[in-house]
């Protein structure tokens, strides 16, 4: 059974900077492409990046330039360092698969204010 566990979120200021983590379990997680998802309060959870199994990396518009997203298979985890965040991009923050695996985790709230 896939288990996801999100973790590094917090409240930051506008300008500011966060890594988020997130270790899978039950999965080949080197088979496997991975993505970090946002959902913002009355909002529909969207993608934010993408990291496939060879390292190839996507990134929402909004985001472009100021996330990476990065993997380490001998650790099972994969990150989103965050930089320049902004109040929009508050939001609970997950990760799971691409495609997604029927299991989500219980995410990390990031919260973007002064």
């Amino acid at each position: 059974q896939v288990q996801l566990v999100e973790s590094g979120g917090g409240l930051v200021q506008p300008g500011g900077s966060l890594r988020l983590s997130c270790t899978a379990s039950g999965i080949i997680f080197r088979f496997n492409g991975m993505g970090w998802y946002r959902q913002a309060p009355g909002k529909q959870r969207e993608l934010v990046a993408g990291i496939t199994n060879t390292y190839i990396t996507t990134y929402a518009d909004s985001v472009k330039g100021r996330f990476t997203i990065s993997r380490d298979n001998a650790k099972n985890t994969v990150y989103l360092q965050m930089n320049s965040l902004k109040p929009e991009d508050t939001a609970v923050y997950y990760c799971n698969g691409r495609p997604t695996f029927d299991t989500w985790g219980q995410g990390t709230q990031v919260t973007v204010s002064s």
